[in-house]
Order: C-alpha cells, then structure tokens, then sequence
C-alpha cells in the first residue's frame, strides 16, 4: 500500500510538470534557463522553498534540535530576513539587467574573468559538495524507510547504489531535459506536500505525548524540556547568539541572494511585482519552518531520550513510531520530491551556469541559442553521472559531511563580497574583485585547515571568521577603489526585459515579517 501511494503521487507530479511544459519553447536560453521569464508568485515561492529543503536539512536539524533544542531555529527563522532584503534591494537590480545568472551581473560590473572565476567555483561547490551530498542523503532516508535491503534482498551499501541511481536519473530528466519550468512547476507542488507531510509528524507526536491532544502535547513538552526551548543557548552551541549578528546574516543573503540555484527561481518571474511577492510569501512560511525541521527534534528527545545512538536518527524514527502506515508511502512520495527538488535545481543551475557562462563566453562565441541549450543539456548529463558516482562513497567518509559544509565559505563569502560592494559602488575596479574573491576563498581554506588540525578548538567560531573576512575583502576593494579607480563609473543599465515596478506593499510586508523573527528570538529568549 506504501509503495503504491508512493508511485501514484510521484506520477502524478512528473504528468503534471509534463503538461505545464508543452507550451514553453525550451530551444531558446529565456525559454529554458528561465522558464520563459513566466514564473508566478506562487510558483516562485514553492520552488524556492523546495529547493532548500531536504533530507539533508529535515534529518540534520530536527537531529540538532534533538541535541540542543530551540536555538538552532537560527538557520531558519533569518532566512526570512535575508529573503526580504532580496526582495528590496538585490532582485529590482537583477531583472533591471535582464540577468539570466548572478555571474552575468560580474561581467558587466568587472569583467569576463571575474565572471569566469565566480561560475568555476559556484560549479566546483555544486559538483563535489551539494549533488553528491543531497544524493545520499536522500538516498540513505528512502533506502531506511521502505527497508530497500530487505526488499530487493541486498547490502546496505547495495541499496545505497541503487536509490542514488534512481534519484539521480529521475532528476536528471526533470532539470535537464525540462528545463526550469519542469523543476519549478514539480516543486512547487511538492512543496504543498511537503508542508502537509512535514505538518504531520509533529501534529502527530504531540498526539501521541497528549494522550489525543496537541494541547495537551505542547503543556508537556515545554513543562518537562524547559532547557530545550530557549533561543540564546551558551558560547559552546553548534550556533552561538553572537553568530547572528555577524557570519550567520551573510551566509543567509549569500544563500538566499546571489546562490544561483536559488535565485534563478525569482530571475525566471515574469515581472518584480510577481518576483517580490514570491519571495516574501516564501519568507513568510520560511518563518513557519522550525515546525517542520526543529519541533519533531524537541519531540522526539522527550519522547526517546538518550535511547538513540545518534542525533541525526531522531527523526526517521519519530516518523515511524508517530506516522500511520497508511501514510508512510505519501510521505515517502514527498521526501523523494523533496530529494529531487535540491538535486534537480542544483543540476539545472549547473547547466545554466556552464552554457551561458562558460560554452557560450569560452567554447563557442557564435553558438546559436539553441547550441548553447544543446552543450548545457550535455554538460548536465556528465556532471549528474559525476555525482552519482561520487555520492555511495560518501557512504565509507561520513565525517567529511560536516566539514564539507564548512568549506562553502570558500565561495559563498567571496562571491557575496564582490556583488554586495559591486551594486553599492560605482568606482571600483575588475581587479579589486579578482583579489577580494581570491584572498577570500584563499585565507578561508587556510583557517579551515588549521582549525580542523594545529588548531582545533582555539579559533573563533566559522560564522566569526567568515564576517571578519568579508570586512576585511570589503575594506581591501574600497582602498584599491580610491587608489586605483574605473575609468568610466558603472551605471546599471535597464534592459526591458520585464517590467520592474516594484509591488506597493513590499517594504510595509518586508518589515513586518524582520518583526515577526524578531519577536520569535525575544518570546524564547
């Protein structure tokens, strides 16, 4: 019964994507990198907010949570900050340009090879941190929750190999050969499930701690866990409170504003009304997502103690004592969108980052569009079969997930650093970007290297040192500015692609969701 229900809403999702593509002419670059500049509201704010969630995040936070409670909302709850200054002030300069990728707006502010520096490293991140990791983590969760081994009667490492294929190849047809209106169209209908799916389990387990009762529920689990709902924590936390007011705030703008795998959901909107209400509808749920990814934590360690061997358990078993069995196979179905949601957006976003950045600037100048779409779609096969051969490796190195994470600071920070001081100045030069994206990357693969040997433990927090560097890249790119300044000013110009009026009330909602968060922090502080 699981299974059937699992086939029949995957189906449904791909007929449906399948459908609402027809019309889409995917031959031309608007048409499949941007889904033909069509994308709604709606649309845009279900894909952004499936594409960030997954496995990965479902499984690692509630896991987190189950260890130190409430405070690792912090993930969450400032991504709508982040998402709303994106909205304001990042998103009406980006379809003022008319940018089909964030690296486009380098080109033109600095030069070819700032661009071409900031999409090698955007595809390095992907190739070698995000595909392969959102691969078996995903893999890993389905092959435990339909019990894959003793299904197909095989090896743990067996069943690891054949979901990572089976993801890998459902996802590969949907970015590749759908282009982005494929993806966000799938999306944004599983995000309906997701948050359905995602609601449950913990509607369930305060069920389940309330005798029938959620009310019931939440009096226990805040009366007998008091420690857990407190959103300062202490110095030693995974996220100290110091953090938010420094690294904590660029990585979510790095993430949420210039990640080409997120922002090229808001890029493909039809106008900035239908962009801006996009992202901050999604940012309004955003808000909600410590339900999703921190509550079934909390719940979980009340009701399973120290009985688990590892954190990161907490939340596949919570699900499978809480969750009905006439359920399992829907939330499987959702989970596995969810799985091909981060996979399929990072593998699109490659695609878009190879043919437009790369083929069309380096391999072949006079490629028609229709060539340029043909190398992306090729590149996209290779770097997908590249990630699934790499990810049930992971399988034998799980110690490195962790410090993979950390190594995003390598370009998250950089390529943040010279967007922000790109769009706020007129007079600095290509050659102050060049030296701030290769100091930063340089100088933060250094700490991280000391910090994980010599000096493990004596340096500051990475969310510290990621804001000191981008201070200190910032300051770099000012004075090379004032000593050596661009001959002629850089004025951004309007390409007409869609209309950029802005939507009346987005500062007015904007501000009003910065509150929200900001009165979540002082109700658990």
């Amino acid at each position: 019964m699981g299974i059937l229900s699992f086939l029949g809403f995957t189906l449904l999702v791909g007929v449906i994507a399948y459908l609402s593509t027809r019309k889409t002419d995917e031959n031309t670059s608007d048409g499949y990198f941007l889904a033909g500049r069509s994308l709604s509201a709606i649309t845009i704010a279900g894909s952004l907010l499936l594409t960030n969630l997954s496995t990965e995040q479902i499984v690692g936070l509630n896991g987190s949570a189950f260890s130190e409670g409430i405070l690792v909302m912090a993930w969450e709850t400032l991504a709508a900050i982040a998402m709303v200054i994106t909205a304001v002030f990042l998103l009406p300069r980006y379809l003022k340009g008319g940018l089909t990728t964030v690296p486009q707006f380098l080109e033109r502010r600095y030069d070819t090879t700032t661009k071409a520096i900031a999409s090698g490293l955007f595809l390095t991140g992907y190739a070698i941190v995000l595909l392969p990791i959102v691969l078996y983590t995903g893999s890993l969760a389905l092959s435990t929750m339909f019990d894959v081994p003793g299904l197909l009667g095989v090896s743990k490492s067996a069943a690891i190999w054949i979901c990572v294929f089976g993801i890998g190849i459902i996802g590969s047809i949907y970015a590749i050969f759908g282009g982005l209106k494929a993806v966000a169209v799938s999306d944004t209908i599983n995000a309906i499930g997701l948050l359905i799916g995602g609601i449950m389990i913990p509607v369930f387990g305060l069920l389940e701690i309330g005798d029938g009762s959620i009310g019931d529920g939440l009096a226990t689990l805040f009366r007998d866990n008091p420690e857990k709902f407190d959103s300062i924590g202490d110095s030693k936390a995974s996220v100290p409170f110091a953090t938010i007011f420094t690294g904590m705030m660029l990585v979510q703008l790095f993430y949420w504003g210039t990640n080409q795998a997120i922002i090229q959901r808001a890029l493909g909107a039809k106008n900035l009304k239908e962009g801006q209400k996009g992202l901050l509808l999604a940012s309004f749920i955003k808000i909600l997502g410590p339900l999703i990814v921190v509550l079934p934590g909390i719940i979980a360690f009340h009701m399973f103690g120290d009985t688990l061997d590892k954190a990161d358990e907490a939340y596949p078993t919570l699900v499978s004592k809480v969750l009905p069995l006439s359920l399992v196979g829907f939330f499987a179905a959702v989970l596995f969108g969810a799985i091909l949601s981060s996979f399929n957006s990072a593998l699109n976003s490659s695609v878009t980052l190879f043919g437009i950045d790369i083929y069309k600037e380096y391999i072949n100048k006079e490629a028609t569009e229709k060539q340029t779409v043909k190398a992306g779609k090729l590149f996209g096969i290779a770097l997908a079969l590249f990630a699934m051969f790499i990810a049930p490796l992971l399988q034998s190195a799980e110690s490195i997930f962790s410090y993979l994470q950390q190594v995003n600071g390598c370009y998250s920070i950089p390529i943040l650093t010279i967007i922000v001081v790109g769009y706020l100045t007129k007079n600095v030069p290509a050659i102050a970007a060049k030296i701030a994206i290769v100091s930063g990357a340089i100088l933060y693969l250094i700490y991280v290297v000391l910090d994980a040997t010599v000096l493990e433990g004596k340096l500051p927090h990475f969310l510290h040192v990621m804001a000191i560097l981008f201070v200190v890249n910032v300051l770099i790119m000012l004075l090379i500015g004032m000593l050596q300044p661009r001959e002629v000013p850089y004025e951004q110009q309007y390409t007409e692609e869609v209309d950029i009026t802005p939507w009346k009330p987005v500062k007015v909602v904007g501000a009003v969701i910065c509150f929200i968060v900001i009165g979540t922090y002082i109700y658990f502080s």
